[in-house]
């Protein structure tokens, strides 16, 4: 590092930029998929009645943020027509197009992004009330600022790209500690790995690995997420070249070293897990700490070196935008800093109606049994002594043998939520109506299902029955061959039909 210019960080820089675009082109594909069912004009949620309410007044309106929706009116088909154009803005900087430009080419591309997936984070109500979603939107906002091949990186945005990753990694651990007690008493794996809101292939066997792993997996949580985390500013120091050669390489390598284990324990939460794309978030940013020397061996103290010839100096056009930036953050971050250490600390929280400098967490506590609503239907008249016929989600456990896939970083929001639905106290208004669309053998509905017992015809009841879900151990494994054992718990809603 040295001035503005983050000369050592051009290969970060390349992970960061493509990928972020990557994680915007699934955001969109996600939306793309299930927004239109979710929340469109004959939505579970309709986008269209909250911008009708929220328009009805200027008090109203400046409750909701920002969205290009407030100023064109929302149709299914411009919401289609947002998502592709996302799409392919993304792949053209995930291929490296726009970064052969000069530096405000990438930066429009990557606002272009923010802008177009703020305006559907901001109308997506309870289906993207997600901590990753406001991730998304932040990194975005400080990829755009990171300039193009041309320059070196600007160091005040990689040093920004530090603080995202701190504001996460620490804001995360600090929830755990103030949170249940699991986390401090070493259990909290024990469960997590069984109860989380999506499996993955591999979780059945983490949750079956010996008690102590799963205390060591706890401890090494804590270490990098509340030790870990202040080392990625170990490169600052860098910032003294010119008048402390010997104090380059060492902070740079303490630096890469710290991105390398949140990397590490990322791809540990990935194999276990299905969390969209808040692990794969983190790898990408963590990136943005590790350091490639050009021109020099690795060593602990080093020469003095220029920069590369092949890289101009910053603009100075360029360096007073960055500096904007980093003014504006130095600005808006006091409140994230203040919660990171408050005693009642928020979690997955924005202060500002951009959705810049969160607070950021997950977890806090961990449920010790996993119970799952499983929805049936009976095309029999008598709800009495049908016989019931469950639906199969694509992500979230149903069939007792069917091993849970992997879909992150892609984002399936109806699983997610029907995870959350046996934790709250009553049925949320979107599964309402999702019940009512499965009397209809609503066509766009069922595609968001994995299977439909009735083939697209109507049923004449649907019930909702509670189980308590566990996975198998070995022996009942090798016996039955089944991934989940399950008790029923009992009948959440009653036959609706008729």
């Amino acid at each position: 590092m040295d001035g503005f210019a983050a000369i050592d960080f051009g290969f970060a820089r390349e992970v960061v930029q493509r990928g972020i675009a990557a994680l915007y082109l699934v955001a969109f594909l996600s939306s793309l998929n299930q927004f239109r069912v979710l929340l469109g004009e004959r939505g579970l949620l309709p986008a269209p009645e909250l911008l009708s309410w929220a328009t009805s007044s200027k008090a109203r309106k400046r409750m909701l943020r920002p969205t290009l929706f407030t100023r064109i009116r929302y149709t299914d088909r411009r919401l289609a027509a947002l998502c592709w154009t996302g799409m392919a803005i993304s792949a053209l900087l995930v291929i490296g197009i726009p970064q052969f430009g000069p530096p405000w080419v990438p930066m429009i591309a990557f606002l272009l992004l923010w802008g177009g997936y703020m305006s559907v984070v901001n109308i997506g109500q309870t289906f993207y009330g997600f901590g990753w979603e406001m991730l998304l939107l932040e990194a975005g906002f400080l990829a755009a600022f990171l300039g193009s091949r041309d320059q070196p990186p600007p160091t005040v945005v990689i040093v920004l790209l530090w603080w995202l990753v701190f504001r996460l990694e620490f804001g995360a651990g600090m929830i755990k500690i103030r949170g249940g007690r699991e986390w401090r008493d070493l259990t909290a794996l024990t469960y997590h790995h069984e109860t989380q809101p999506m499996p993955g292939p591999l979780s059945r066997q983490a949750h079956l690995l010996p008690r102590w792993f799963h205390k060591g997996e706890v401890l090494g949580n804590h270490f990098a997420q509340l030790v870990v985390p202040f080392f990625l500013f170990a490169p600052i120091l860098g910032l003294f070249r010119r008048w402390a050669p010997e104090l380059v390489e060492g902070p740079q390598i303490v630096g890469t070293i710290a991105a390398a284990i949140v990397i590490l324990t990322q791809l540990w939460l990935i194999v276990t897990g299905n969390f969209a794309w808040l692990n794969w978030a983190t790898v990408v940013i963590a990136f943005s700490a590790v350091s490639v020397p050009f021109g020099r061996p690795l060593s602990w103290a080093a020469e003095p070196v220029e920069a590369p010839q092949r890289l101009e100096p910053i603009d100075p056009y360029w360096i007073v935008i960055t500096s904007a930036v980093g003014i504006l953050y130095l600005a808006i971050s006091w409140p994230a800093l203040r919660n990171l250490f408050a005693h009642r600390q928020l979690m997955n929280a924005s202060f500002n109606r951009w959705q810049l400098a969160n607070a950021y967490g997950a977890f806090g506590t961990v449920t010790k049994q996993r119970i799952e609503f499983v929805v049936e239907g009976t095309t029999d008249a008598d709800p009495e002594a049908a016989r019931w016929r469950e639906y199969e989600f694509k992500g979230k456990p149903g069939d007792l043998r069917r091993i849970p896939r992997q879909f992150a970083p892609y984002h399936l929001r109806l699983d997610w939520l029907m995870w959350f639905l046996p934790l709250g106290r009553s049925l949320e208004d979107w599964f309402a109506m999702f019940l009512v669309r499965l009397l209809e053998a609503d066509a766009p509905t069922l595609r968001m299902l994995r299977y439909d017992p009735f083939a697209g015809e109507r049923p004449r009841w649907v019930r909702v029955v509670a189980y308590r879900y566990r996975f198998t151990t070995r022996a009942e494994h090798r016996a039955s061959g089944d991934v989940w054992a399950r008790e029923r718990q009992g009948l959440v809603v009653r036959p609706l039909g008729g």
